[in-house]
Order: structure tokens, then sequence, then C-alpha cells
């Protein structure tokens, strides 16, 4: 394990401001009903809730540019809605987080993906699911193609969030790839599809415990099998980084034949809803703002720590990963 400067941290932290990041991916939107549970249906062995109130936020790559809003950065965002009310929502949304909805394209033969969470008693009761999943036509995919392509010499990074919606097909996430290597531009993947290898050559991947066991076929139970997983998986793609967060073991970076663990600063944890896209928006943002990936991976690790303390989709200020690296004992 290795120790970060506290005030090396500080200082890219307070760099954030104003930084273009590129974010490529799935959108979609978080409705979240809130409620009460006082009895038991009669119907069946499962609680009634109550609702009090409903919310929404913003989801999959959505989130990500919120997070990097409420950052200071300057997100440059290029996804698929539907021409439905669900989509309308999700463009008002951004408008309202003060994010460009530029580079977000009306497809009218899908739907926008909504999840909805029922939570009583500050607990995830169900969610439901509403999406659609197919892949992009070809009209849809060039107009894509071409949205990236007018933010991409903007971009200090670039994030592809791949929820497995349909938006990313192999052809874009591989073009998105090399041309950020022959701009030497750092691009980070946060996959959810098995398959590690159409994110090839990116600088980092960023899968959590599950889906760096599913991609890489090792059940990580220690830190041998965690060590075996990460570099079969560096191996698979040829990324030049790979960082597996693990809920309260913190997270472990992976380059060429060494890795670092490091540990959770998490005080408390409520919801890990979202957790994932605040990782990758705070770590790529850090190397947009000038910090090594291992320097980066440090202020992540301290704005999931903060963020899975909040119930529901959140995103985390400068204030408070600040506040978390100074307080980090």
């Amino acid at each position: 394990m290795i120790s970060a400067d506290k005030q090396q941290l500080h200082r890219i932290v307070k760099c954030f401001s104003d930084q273009p990041v590129l974010v490529v991916g799935d959108l979609m939107l978080d409705q979240f009903v809130w409620g009460k549970v006082e009895r038991i249906s009669p119907e069946a062995p499962v609680p009634v809730v109550e609702i009090v109130k409903e919310s929404i936020h913003l989801g999959g790559a959505a989130n990500v540019a919120c997070n990097l809003a409420v950052l200071g950065a300057r997100p440059l965002l290029v996804g698929v809605v539907g021409s439905d009310e669900a989509g309308q929502r999700l463009i008002e949304e951004l408008h309202r987080q003060d994010i460009s909805s530029e580079g977000v394209v009306r497809d009218s033969d899908r739907r926008t993906t909504i999840k909805t969470r029922i939570i009583a008693q500050h607990q995830q009761v169900c969610r439901t699911d509403r999406e659609s999943n197919a892949p992009l036509s070809e009209a849809i995919l060039e107009r894509i193609l071409e949205l990236y392509q007018t933010f991409f010499d903007q971009a200090k990074g670039i994030i592809v969030s791949d929820y497995a919606k349909g938006a990313l097909s192999g052809t874009l996430i591989e073009d998105l790839i090399q041309q950020s290597r022959r701009a030497e531009i750092f691009l980070a993947v946060d996959p959810k599809v098995g398959d590690f290898s159409i994110y090839r050559q990116a600088s980092v991947i960023t899968p959590n415990k599950k889906e760096a066991e599913s991609a890489s076929g090792v059940k990580i139970v220690d830190e041998l099998c965690l060590i075996r997983a990460g570099q079969r998986l560096l191996e698979m793609t040829g990324a030049r980084h790979l960082l597996i967060t693990r809920g309260e073991e913190g997270m472990t970076l992976f380059e060429d034949d060494k890795h670092s663990h490091i540990p959770t600063v998490a005080r408390e944890v409520f919801d890990v809803t979202g957790a994932g896209d605040t990782v990758i928006a705070s770590l790529t943002l850090a190397v947009a703002a000038g910090a090594s990936v291992w320097e980066a991976a440090t202020v992540a690790n301290h704005a999931a720590g903060v963020v899975v303390g909040k119930l529901g989709t959140a995103a985390v200020t400068v204030d408070e990963i600040l506040s978390s690296i100074g307080n980090d004992e």
C-alpha cells in the first residue's frame, strides 16, 4: 500500500474547475419512490408501502456527467434517449444541472431507460426497470459518431459509461479508444458487459468485484485470487491500468506486474447506488487535472467514501472530497 501526499491531492482537487471531459454512454433516469411500511399485505407476504414522495435523478452516463458538473468540471455528454416523456424529463434534468444536452440524440424507435427504486425505512424494497437494450440503428449510430467527433478535440479526458443498454457498439468503443490513444487523451471505461476484450487498450477499466470475477473467470475469495483476476484482465485487455472497486475493502489498482491496495475511507454506508459513476468521474477528472493514475484513484476512493454515505443516486462536492482527504487518518 502506497500513501498519497495530502497536499498534492488537495492541489489536484482544486484544479477540477472547468476541466472538459467527454462522456459517451447509456443515459437513464433513476426514479425513487419514498414511503413507509407499517403493515404486510393480506394478499401476499409482501410489505405495503405508503408512498410519501417521488424524486427523479440522472442515471447511467447522465449521472457520470452530473458528478462531473457538481465537481465543477464541464461535461461533454453524448448519448441517446427515446422520444418519450422520460426522455424529455432526462433532458430537462440535464438543463436543471447546467449540463448541455447538445450531444443527446432523440430516437423514436426506443424507450428511455428508467430504473425505479422503492425505498422504505431507508432501505430499498424493490426495483423495477423499463428499458430498451437493442443496438442503435445505423442512422442513430452515425449521429452519435458525428457528435462525439465534434466534442473530441475539446476533451481533457474521456469516459465510456457502458451499462449494456445498447448505446455503445463494439465499433464505437474501439474507435473512441484508438482516437484517444493517438491524441494521448486518458480514456476510462466503466464496464458492464462480460467480455472486456471490447475495451482493449483503454487507459483504465474500473470494474467492481463482481464484474471482475465474471470477466476474468476467477472467484475473488482472497488476495491471491484478486491478484490473479486483475492480472488476467490486464493481459486480456491490454489496458494500461485496471482499478477493481471492492466495496468495504476499498480498491486495488493494477499496472503491468504491480498492484496497490487503497483501503476504504467510508465512515458509513447507506447506499452504493451510483458509486461507480462517482468513482469514474472523479478518477478521470483528477487525471485531467494533472494527477497520476495512483493519485487519481486515491481521490476517487475519497469521493466514493463520501457518496456511499448518502441515500439514493447522489454526487459528491469538491469541499466534501477535500474534507475527506484532510480528515483521513
